[in-house]
Parts: C-alpha cells; structure tokens; sequence
C-alpha cells in the first residue's frame, strides 16, 4: 500500500523507460527475420518480459545484455512447438500477438494468462484469424487458448474494431501465409508494426483512402534482419507531463520520446487544454518520430473531445482524467467504450476514484463528464486500481495535489514502468 503527500513542484529530468507497444515488437519481428538483431533501450517490463519469455520457449535464441538484447532469428519457419502452455500474465498485447504469430505455425501452442488478461476479450483477434482457416478454440472468448497447426488462406480483411492489437496479429499470420492478405481500417490504430515489417523488408503496401487505410501483405516472404532503438514511451511520460503541469512551480524536460502520429491524442488534447508544452529537437529514427518535451507548470481549461480522441489515447484517459479534475472549467470525454476492455473496466474505475477523490463527475453511456472544484474533500483515500498499472499511476499524480492517496495493488506498476516510483520521487513526488 504505497501513499502519496502533496509536492511542491516537480523538476528535473526523469528516465522514461522504452516504448512499450514497439518493445513487444521488436522482439516478435526479430525473431522470425533470418539473421542477428541488435535492440537497445528495451522496455524490461513484466508484460514485454512475458513475450521475450515466450519466444525463448518457442526455440529463439535470446541474449539479455543490460540495456539491450540480441535475438538470432532464422526465419518464418524457425518456431518450434513449446513444451508448455505460454504464460503471458497480464498482457493484452504479448496474447493477440502471439495468436496471430502462431496461428500459422505447424505445431499446436496454447496461451494461458492471470485472472484479468483471462477476462478479456480474445475472440476479436480469433475470429478474423478463423476467417483466415485458423484453428483456434478460446476458453467462452478468451483465455486460455489452444491454436492447432493449419494452412492459412490470404483473405481481405475489413477490420470492424479499431485495434492495432487486432491489425498486428493478422499481420503477423499474414507473413507465413501464401498469397496477399489485405487489412482495410476504417478508423486509426497505432502503426507500429507496419512501420518496423517495412524496415525489415516485408511485402507490404499501404495505401489511404481517406479515413480508411488499405495494408496489402504478400506472405512467405523472408524478413531481413535490423537493428532497433526503441524509443521512449509517451504513455509512460504522460503522468509525468500532467504531474508537472497541474503542480506550480514545475519544469520538467523528457527526452528521446516517441511521437508517432498515431498515438499522440494526449498531446493534442493537453494542447487544446492551454498547456504549456514545448516539442523540441525533433527528429526520425527507424521510421519512428521522436522529439524531447519540456513542460511548465499550467493553467489548464477544460475541453470536449470527441470519439476519434480515443483512436489516438485510449490508455492516457485516466491521466488526462486527473488533468481535468484541476482546470478552470468542465470537461467531456466522448466515445470511450474500448476502456471497459483495457486491463480492467478503466472507465468504472476512473468514475470511482474520482468521486472518492470528491471530483464532481459522472458517465453517460460511454461519456465522462468532469466538473472541476477549486476546493475537494477527499471522501475515500483508498483508490481501487484492480491491478491496473495505469491507474495505479494516474492516482499517484492525484496525490500530488490533494495529499496522502492509499494506492492498492501499486505493485501493478511494473507492467509497464517498473521505476516509476523512483523516477518520481526524483522530480519531487512523495511516493512511499
């Protein structure tokens, strides 16, 4: 039970761990290239720690050096059966994934996870791949997971939820797969793994069609090996970001962030708040756009952001959501059905600690509506986080501001950033 006092600002220069959505790919993708690859600053999190994991059991040599890994890989082909069920924990991402990637492999694998990832929802990336000829069996839609060996067929694909889990396991089925597979999108997803299959010499076309996107895949084609430097993560630094800007006195610099245009709704949404946020050094590196960030300390105002926000942010709704309970007037937060799916049912759980935090705020359907107080009176200190990560964390910068917050299960944190407390505790928080 970790509890968090009030700062007096937060300053410095905090560590950013690696991109976590590009660090589970730079593992997979490596690993059926044919040749050695070299990847730095990777995310040593549980979740991407059960991917690297998994391809281990799957026979892929794998060298952990400090800050970096090498991965031989040697082929589409290389896989071998493994001698267990993979346990993957709690990640979303290291499961649909892996589906894909196993889904034309010709030996049988089953996926396991702990009692939340075994909630979620698993037949969304089963059911295009079934489409595919896949043979895969879910435990009532989810986990645990059996995938028997068979011939995937390329078909055309129209994805019916906005994904990029979804999108990347068919991508990754589509590889070994005879023929030209095509993904039709009709609503943005993160692109990190076409960005990374182009730098590896896969056969894919993208092509957009205004508010849609076509990927074009022809399988069975061999990836070449490259090296990777995984960026920071943005998601991480938005806690930092909303820290620093709800605290005065705070100036706070991050750097070698990634800004891939697909993932930066919290940007644009802090943006519209009146934030004080400086994109800096900006540059490109393995296709990936980078930049550093400085932030200040803000007097922030509230905003109404509309469904396509959380094509761009899902995960950074409950940070934003403490960003707005202390701007100078109400916010609404539309279209955010994908949070009941997340590691937990987000949304419920944002509305809750809110209000036991003494925000005004309700929901709507799918709607948070935020109504900001210059005073609060906290009716329960105890924040209920379900094991999710990112609330665990969002709360944490709730206490910077209202005093002692009691945060259950905050151990959850390395999911994704396993130095969170130290980083923030460095830059002026009080987390203990």
């Amino acid at each position: 039970m970790i509890s968090n006092l009030i700062t007096k600002g937060m300053n410095g220069i905090p560590k950013i761990p690696g991109d976590k959505s590009i660090s589970h790919r730079s593992i997979i993708i490596p690993s059926i290239s044919n040749g050695i690859c070299e990847i730095n600053n990777i995310l040593k999190s549980e979740d991407v720690l059960h991917t690297l994991k998994a391809l281990k059991a799957l026979g892929v040599r794998i060298i952990e050096k400090e800050e970096k890994i090498i991965i031989e890989g040697r082929g589409l082909n290389s896989l071998i059966e493994p001698k267990n069920p993979i346990y993957l924990g709690n990640s979303g991402t290291s499961a649909r994934l892996l589906t894909g990637l196993l889904s034309s492999q010709k030996f049988k694998s089953i996926l396991k996870g702990d009692k939340s990832l075994s909630s979620r929802p698993m037949n969304r990336i089963a059911n295009p791949l079934i489409n595919m000829n896949a043979k895969i069996n879910t435990t009532n839609g989810s986990l645990p997971l059996t995938i028997e060996s068979s011939n995937l067929i390329a078909r055309d694909i129209e994805l019916t939820i906005p994904s990029a889990q979804i999108k990347s396991g068919i991508l990754l089925a589509a590889l070994n797969t005879e023929g030209k597979t095509t993904i039709t999108e009709n609503k943005v997803t993160r692109d990190h793994t076409e960005i990374m299959l182009e730098s590896f010499g896969a056969n894919i076309e993208i092509e957009k069609l205004g508010s849609k996107k076509i990927i074009k895949v022809v399988g069975q084609r061999e990836l070449y090996p490259n090296n990777i430097d995984v960026p920071n993560d943005l998601s991480s630094s938005a806690f930092f970001i909303v820290s620093a800007l709800i605290n005065k006195n705070s100036h706070i610099t991050l750097k070698n962030i990634n800004n891939n245009s697909t993932r930066n709704g919290i940007l644009l949404a802090l943006g519209k708040m009146g934030a004080n946020i400086k994109l800096i050094n900006q540059r490109t590196i393995n296709n990936e756009n980078l930049c550093d960030i400085e932030v200040y300390s803000s007097d922030l105002r509230g905003c109404e952001l509309g469904p396509e926000y959380a094509d761009l942010m899902i995960d950074e709704y409950p940070i934003l959501s403490v960003a707005a309970s202390f701007a100078n007037s109400p916010s609404v937060f539309r279209g955010l059905k994908e949070l009941k799916v997340k590691e937990s049912d987000r949304l419920k759980l944002i509305l809750l600690n809110l209000q036991n935090c003494g925000i005004n705020c309700k929901t709507e359907n799918d709607d948070l509506y935020i109504y900001p107080s210059e005073n609060y009176k906290i009716i329960n200190s105890s924040i209920q986080t379900d094991f999710d990560h990112r609330i665990a964390m969002a709360f944490c910068v709730m206490g910077t501001k209202l005093g002692p917050l009691k945060i259950k299960d905050f151990k959850s944190v390395n999911t994704s950033f396993p130095s969170f407390r130290d980083e923030f505790n460095k830059l002026g928080g009080n987390i203990f």
